[in-house]
């Protein structure tokens, strides 16, 4: 067997254990009393109506799904106010970044992203082999001036993840306005906005018009996974010109988008009920951790995503001592943070816990 050498040696994601499996390890009989804030999952659950789609959909999962689409796109069409052709689906962001790596990288090309931002980008691109360019982040915010300054005539995508995972940082609307204007055309400005729906109002930039008056080389990433509580069904959405669509629907594979995520997704939609739930749940944790982990001596890191970078020291230590507390968080050495762990906001009764929890680990 002779594989590639750059596969070999390429690092693979760490995703977060499952609540069962850390159970087994440490001896817990109640699963239920665990708390997995690792993957900023949405805690409040799917959308009621989204659970209520899934179940009228299972008769017909001995079916193949519709390989465009069709209604899903049609009903995010309206909502965003651009056309069908605008939009892709994918099995998640990732897959979409997949997509992206696809078709724009390849030997002695370029993607330039923050040094702290989303991993997933950095792994494509050494599998496409080429090359990164990971600009510092001062303040654990993206430096839309330095990234800028970082393209060259190699450069073919550079990203810009906002609010950013794992800081949850976002850059100011102007700013970006005035970044997108500024990037030449042979570069695809990428913005990963996986947690658009949960952004402070004041935060959120309107991409969408860049769009809408027909740039070519901007692409804006979002999915079904935080705010509407789908993470489970792998669906994710890009919006871009239809040329740049129509490029990366080339390399989809048939049927990548399952039927039950696609009738989840239609009803999530009219669920605004739950959104607004879900926003609420984020923007009370926000200001309970922002108030409370100061008072025991953790720092934390402003957040307009629904979890919270916290400097605790000593990461991957104080990430194992909250599992045996029963509460699974992030560590952060992965992403050049070892002092800090990611908490993903809870429930107000959660959010309790995890705090109890933490306190008597750095007591």
């Amino acid at each position: 067997m002779k594989e590639k050498d750059w596969i070999r040696d390429l690092r693979v994601y760490e995703p977060g254990k499952p609540i069962e499996e850390v159970a087994r390890e440490l001896g817990f009989d109640d699963i239920a009393e665990i708390i997995k804030v690792a993957s900023n999952e949405n805690e409040l659950g799917p959308s009621p109506m989204a659970v209520e789609a899934m179940q009228e959909a299972i008769p017909e999962m001995h079916r193949y799904p519709d390989g465009g689409a069709f209604y899903l796109k049609r009903k995010l069409a309206d909502n965003l106010a651009v056309s069908s052709d605008h939009i892709l689906l994918g099995c998640g962001s990732n897959e979409l970044i997949v997509f992206l790596g696809h078709v724009f990288l390849g030997e002695g090309t370029r993607l330039i992203m923050g040094a702290e931002a989303f991993a997933v980008y950095f792994l494509v691109a050494a599998m496409y082999q080429a090359e990164t360019v990971r600009v510092p982040m001062p303040n654990h915010v993206h430096d839309l001036d330095a990234m800028r300054a970082a393209i060259t005539p190699e450069t073919r995508l550079v990203v810009v993840c906002n609010p950013n995972n794992p800081t949850g940082t976002a850059v100011a609307p102007d700013a970006i306005d005035r970044f997108i204007e500024e990037v030449p055309e042979h570069v695809v400005t990428v913005f990963d906005e996986a947690y658009f729906e949960v952004m402070p109002e004041r935060k959120k930039p309107d991409l969408l018009k860049h769009i809408r008056a027909g740039r070519k080389n901007l692409i804006v990433l979002r999915t079904f996974s935080k705010a509407y509580g789908l993470a489970g069904l792998r669906i994710g959405y890009a919006i871009g010109h239809p040329e740049l669509i129509a490029l990366l629907n080339k390399v989809r594979q048939p049927f990548n988008v399952n039927g039950m995520a696609q009738a989840a997704a239609m009803a999530a939609l009219d669920d605004i009920t739950h959104l607004v739930e879900t926003r609420e749940m984020v923007e009370t944790g926000i200001r309970f951790f922002e108030r409370e982990l100061p008072e025991i001596g953790v720092d934390t890191v402003p957040s307009c995503a629904n979890f919270i970078l916290c400097r605790t020291g000593r990461g991957r230590e104080v990430f194992h001592e909250l599992q045996k507390r029963k509460v699974i968080v992030r560590p952060m050495d992965p992403y050049g943070l070892p002092e800090h762990i990611r908490i993903t906001i809870g429930t107000p009764e959660q959010n309790r816990r995890i705090l109890e929890a933490l306190s008597e680990v750095l007591t």
